[in-house]
């Protein structure tokens, strides 16, 4: 990747941070750690990855992409804002009374938003039949979705990746944002879903390890995952919760948190002087 290209990616994941800030923070309720944790991810796919249209959210030949772990909204619809699929300044709506942006990302409300989900497990479920569907139309669009490490503990998340090896999908990509950290703490001292990698590998898929927070790796895991045919694509991606704010990284208790006024202006106050060393 070019300098250039990577230094843009670098400011967009910045901005997509401070409006997860501003989302939170304005609801006073969310999920801001796995939400920063994955904005790498997401910022990477919708700037740079995806095949979609803002003007035309509902393209058929369209790429897909499935948040399945539904409660980190603020991060997709931070990023679907600064893509232009709705203004930024909504995102100050997040969760208020009437507002279109819900808790959990809602298909028939949210423009970019391609699968409704929050009850950890379904989405990947779902991706895998959009996939599916893909390959028996004959389409070219592919597939991905993004999963915790926590929600690996719901075994939906295990049928959907037999069937998704079953059917060969090579179309479907699923990142694993593999941050170590649920709700309750420690991911393997709450329900421990080790060794990840070489389960998926054991239900037939192809897996690869990437730097969530690397612009590189996540591209050469996404050109590795196209480079792989007849069986779809698990991509481990070691992430850092509440990554980019100071107090909130490697720390559980913002898995659910909202930051209080002084809190938010400091995480604010620090992804600008990021930003400006950027510049």
């Amino acid at each position: 990747m070019d300098g250039k290209t990577k230094l843009e990616l670098q400011m967009t994941a910045t901005k997509i941070r401070k409006g997860i800030i501003t989302a939170v923070a304005s609801a006073g309720s969310g999920h801001p750690g796995g939400s920063l944790s994955g904005a790498d991810i997401m910022t990477y796919l919708y700037f740079k990855e995806l095949r979609v249209d803002p003007k035309n959210p509902k393209d058929p030949n369209r790429d897909r992409f499935v948040l399945s772990k539904g409660h980190c909204t603020p991060g997709l619809y931070s990023t679907l804002a600064y893509r232009g699929f709705f203004p930024v300044e909504d995102l100050t709506e997040f969760r208020q009374v009437d507002s279109y942006l819900e808790g959990h990302p809602n298909m028939d409300k949210v423009p970019g938003v391609d699968m409704s989900t929050g009850s950890l497990g379904q989405g990947i479920s779902a991706a895998v039949g959009m996939a599916l569907a893909g390959k028996l139309d004959s389409k070219e669009y592919r597939v991905f979705s993004l999963l915790g490490d926590g929600e690996l503990e719901e075994g939906q998340v295990w049928e959907a990746a037999m069937a998704a090896a079953h059917y060969k999908l090579d179309n479907l990509t699923a990142f694993v944002d593999y941050n170590g950290l649920q709700i309750d703490g420690n991911i393997t001292d709450v329900m421990n879903p080790e060794p990840i990698a070489d389960k998926f590998r054991a239900f037939g898929w192809n897996v690869i390890d990437i730097n969530a927070h690397d612009f590189d790796e996540i591209e050469k895991g996404i050109e590795g995952a196209k480079a792989v045919k007849g069986k779809p694509t698990a991509i481990i991606a070691h992430s850092v919760k509440g990554k980019g704010v100071s107090f909130m990284e490697n720390d559980p208790s913002w898995h659910g948190s909202a930051p209080k006024k002084e809190q938010a202006e400091q995480a604010i106050a620090e992804l600008d002087a990021y930003l400006a060393a950027l510049s």
